[in-house]
Parts: structure tokens; sequence; C-alpha cells
């Protein structure tokens, strides 16, 4: 029963096998590929739960030349020697 909870697709899961397949994960990711608006509340929980994730600021001019701002949430694995 647990293993059919914890292989749900939630946005939560998703983000979180994203983060350990690829390693870091920004808003416009999470919003185009798994439709998760709410990406902050999402590493929020996961931070909770033990996973230890670093927020990278970011900056980027758009098409208008606008500074737009945003963070790319790493995920730091503990490798120990």
């Amino acid at each position: 029963m647990n293993q059919e909870i914890d292989s749900k697709k939630t946005k939560h899961n998703q983000v979180k096998s994203h983060l350990i397949k690829y390693g870091s994960i920004d808003s416009w990711t999470a919003i185009n590929r798994y439709g998760a608006t709410r990406l902050s509340a999402i590493i929020f929980n996961l931070r909770k739960k033990g996973m230890n994730i670093t927020s990278v600021p970011n900056s980027v001019l758009d098409r208008n030349s606008n500074l737009c701002n945003f963070v790319n949430y790493v995920l730091i694995i503990d490798k120990k020697v």
C-alpha cells in the first residue's frame, strides 16, 4: 500500500524525481514539465523531509531587456569518503 502511495505521479514526487535525476530545477521547468506553479512550497516540503536543497539566485534579461530574477534549486548530495 505505501509503495502505491509513494509511486503516485504527484507534482511533489515529479519535482523530487527531477532533482534526483538532473540535480536542479527552476520554476519555468517545473511549470512546463509538471504543471507545478508553487515550486517554492514543494522545495520547502522536500527540505522538511530531509533533502539538502540550496537556492541559487539568477538574473537574466527578458526579450524587452527587463531584468528578471529567479531561483534555481540545486540538490546537494553528501558524498561520504
